[in-house]
């Protein structure tokens, strides 16, 4: 019998209990976002986590058939598959690619950068790129980018309807301001289907399950493996906003995180850790998620600059 050569694969299931339980305690420090009032309602004391090893491993502990909203951890995903559908050169003419030192919602950031968004894991990035998803209407091209994403990852993918709902009877006037200053500048053109495509992709719902596969689309890359390695670049300089360089030095692995309580690590030549746990910290990140891939990470060294 072949000897596993992961890293992730030699994980131990009573360590990544240990790790959990000791998540769920320290969430308890963090806040669950009201803005939302669906999210608002979301257990505090909720948490799931699947890891799986690039050798077929998978490893997974708590509430394995919760679903949630992936929110803003679906950014690296609709950024993977314009750099597929449209080319870099297209998606790079409508975003930039340098980490904000700004909360993910910032229009001073937007407004010192004259209107062009500052990364595609930020909300005016993935605004702006929502713009370029192909369809005649926010159905459509959310409906494109799912089957896409399904089809490549074998995930159960879904839209959120209740969820979506709740997002829009509660419009946010941040996320409006961001797309009327890029209509001002010249990166958007449509404010409203970009606005409305946004929120129905950020209601993308699934299992830790199918964001685990999510995140080995990008660690296998297969035919889109120079793809991959854009967003895994961005996932690391910015996916946590501005917590990010604080975390590519303490931890060292990409990672994407969503106002929902999930958080998505991707470990080349390793695997993916997918995390739900609702509590965020100031930057909008998940404490019980941030912590368990930490001590994962450590342990293993897993750092990719180790």
């Amino acid at each position: 019998m072949k000897k596993p050569t992961s890293k992730l694969s030699s994980l131990q299931p009573e360590q990544l209990a240990a790790w959990a339980t000791e998540a769920i305690k320290r969430s308890k420090s963090g806040q669950i976002p009201a803005y939302v009032p669906l999210l608002a309602r979301a257990d505090r004391q909720g948490f799931a986590v699947q890891i799986r090893a690039i050798e077929g491993q998978i490893l997974s502990w708590g509430s394995a058939a919760t679903t949630f909203p992936l929110m803003s951890a679906i950014k690296p995903f609709v950024f993977l598959y314009l750099l597929c559908e449209l080319g870099e050169t297209a998606v790079f003419d409508c975003v930039g690619c340098e980490p904000s030192s700004m909360p993910f919602n910032s229009l001073t950031q937007l407004e010192i950068d004259k209107g062009k968004p500052r990364n595609p894991m930020i909300n005016s990035g993935a605004i702006a790129l929502a713009s370029l998803i192909p369809g005649k209407n926010a159905i459509d091209r959310c409906q494109n980018l799912l089957t896409w994403l399904n089809q490549r990852a074998k995930s159960q993918l879904f839209v959120d309807e209740l969820m979506l709902d709740s997002v829009n009877a509660n419009p946010n006037q941040k996320n409006w301001d961001l797309a009327a200053s890029m209509v001002e500048s010249g990166y958007l053109h449509n404010s409203e289907i970009a606005l409305e495509t946004y929120n129905r992709v950020c209601c993308l719902a699934g299992t830790v399950e199918d964001l685990a596969k999510l995140g080995m689309l990008l660690v296998s890359g297969g035919d889109a493996a120079e793809n991959c390695r854009t967003v895994k670049a961005l996932m690391a300089t910015c996916g946590l906003y501005e917590a990010s360089g604080r975390f590519a030095l303490r931890v060292g692995i990409p990672a994407k995180s969503g106002v929902s309580g999930v958080l998505l690590s991707v470990i080349p030549g390793e695997g993916a850790i997918a995390c739900y746990s609702p509590p965020l910290n100031k930057e909008g990140n998940s404490v019980g998620g941030l912590f368990l891939l930490e001590q994962i990470a450590k342990t293993l060294r897993l750092s990719v600059f180790d």
